[in-house]
This record gives structure tokens, C-alpha cells and sequence, in this order.
């Protein structure tokens, strides 16, 4: 390999590969790609990942970082769990495979047995198209049990919005949330007054009013844990934004 050039190891990790268990997680997915990296001698690498992206998706901001590295000409080779990882959607996928042909990048796919360095695998369009006929699949089960539970009046979400917090002795009712409802009806009032989300996100941010991620974060909830700024809890990233969206 060029000394010039690095392998990337690319992780994905969607919601539906959550619900299918713990083989998909992104730290398995690590685990199983760095020591095949370290055994075959694929140094120096990088592991680049898109956590909670669908294979459908093509702006995931992980693989946008690979394809433009891969453009650079700063790629080697491209090692991924297996081949659903980069794309279940079949004609994309093929177009990319092609441009990896183009750049020189040798494309391993370990579960599935591909290494382009010995040879096309016949086989490789014909995971891809049933990637792309799971992802569909699974697409339209979701859709039809949130369906089913929106009908019958239960949550969709798993955290409550701002002012609400879950029932302990139900989990799919709401009840309102003392510490943070007088600051949702605050708002309200705000908007009776005539004032529009920046201008209300201004008032709470003169009041110190602390942002949803960081109350969130205080009861380990949510999806800003290690993002949120905890010595700044007050400050929006984007005032036009608001608090609490």
C-alpha cells in the first residue's frame, strides 16, 4: 500500500439495525474491522462511522467524509462490516463501486468474503439488491407499527416533549413535568403576547433559562450528553432556534 495513503474503516449504525440486536452496534462493528486491520496490516488507519443513519441515506455525514477522501486520492482501501454498510440501495451502491474501481481503492467487505484485490465477487450486486429490498421491508413494518401505536394513543417518542415526563407506573402515559411546565406556559405566553421564536428565545436566554439538552443531560436522558456545554447551559446555539425545539 502507498505510504501516502490510509485505510478507512467505515461504520454504520441505524435504528432499524438497533432493533436486530447487538451484531450491527457500532462498537462491535469497531472491534471486528480494527483487529482485521491490525492482523492484516492495514495501518496507518482511520475509523470513520454514521451513527443512527439508514443505508438509504446518502447525506450521512461520515460516509460524505469518506467518499470526499476517497476523491482527494487520500485512500488505500475501504474496510466495512459487510456491504449493507455503505449503501441498501442498489444502483447507488454499484455507482459508487465504480468510482472506488476508478480512484484504485481496494474495498473489503469482511463478513461477506469481498476483497477486490483478488477479483470481483459475481455476487456482490445481489447483496445489494436484497440490502436494498430489507431496507424497504423494514421501512414499511416501522411505519406500520408507529401507525398502529399512534392510533391507539400511545407516545411515539421515547423521551416526552419539554414540560411532560413518563408515568413510572406507565410508560406510555405522559404527566407533567413541575420543574419545567411553568417554563413551557411562560412561552405560551410569550406567543399570546405576539412575540416570534427568536424574540422568545431571547427573553429565556436573558433569564438564564437553562436549554433542554442541558436539563436533559442533568437526568442522563437524550441524545446531547456528550455534546452539551455545561458551563454555558443557558446559551443557544442558535437563538432563531429557540429553547426548547
Amino acid at each position: 500500500m502507498s505510504t501516502h495513503k490510509i485505510t478507512i474503516l467505515y461504520l454504520r449504525l441505524s435504528r432499524d439495525d438497533e432493533l436486530a440486536g447487538e451484531s450491527n452496534s457500532i462498537i462491535n462493528q469497531r472491534r471486528l474491522l480494527t483487529e482485521y486491520a491490525d492482523k492484516n496490516g492495514f495501518i496507518p488507519y482511520e475509523s470513520i462511522a454514521d451513527d443512527g443513519y439508514s443505508g438509504t441515506n446518502g447525506d450521512r455525514p461520515g460516509w460524505q467524509e469518506v467518499i470526499a477522501r476517497i476523491e482527494a486520492g487520500e485512500v488505500s482501501t475501504l474496510i466495512v462490516k459487510d456491504s449493507s454498510r455503505m449503501f441498501r440501495d442498489y444502483l447507488r451502491a454499484g455507482l459508487y463501486r465504480e468510482m472506488f474501481r476508478e480512484k484504485g481503492v481496494r474495498l473489503i467487505a469482511v463478513n461477506d468474503g469481498v476483497d477486490t484485490a483478488r477479483g470481483e465477487d459475481d455476487l456482490i450486486p445481489f447483496r445489494e439488491l436484497m440490502a436494498e429490498w430489507y431496507a424497504r421491508d423494514t421501512s414499511k413494518k416501522i411505519k406500520s407499527i408507529l401507525g398502529t401505536k399512534g392510533w391507539a394513543g400511545r407516545p411515539l417518542s421515547n423521551l416526552p416533549p419539554y414540560g411532560y415526563l413518563k408515568d413510572p407506573d406507565d410508560k406510555d402515559r405522559w404527566v407533567i413535568d413541575e420543574t419545567t411546565a411553568e417554563i413551557v406556559r411562560w412561552i405560551f405566553r410569550l406567543a399570546v403576547e405576539g412575540k416570534d421564536p427568536y424574540e422568545i428565545a431571547r427573553v429565556l436566554h436573558d433569564a438564564k433559562v437553562e436549554r433542554h439538552s442541558y436539563y436533559l443531560t442533568q437526568k442522563g436522558l437524550g441524545n446531547h450528553r456528550l455534546k452539551c456545554d455545561t458551563e454555558n447551559y443557558h446559551l443557544s446555539n442558535s437563538l432563531s432556534c429557540g429553547y426548547i425545539f
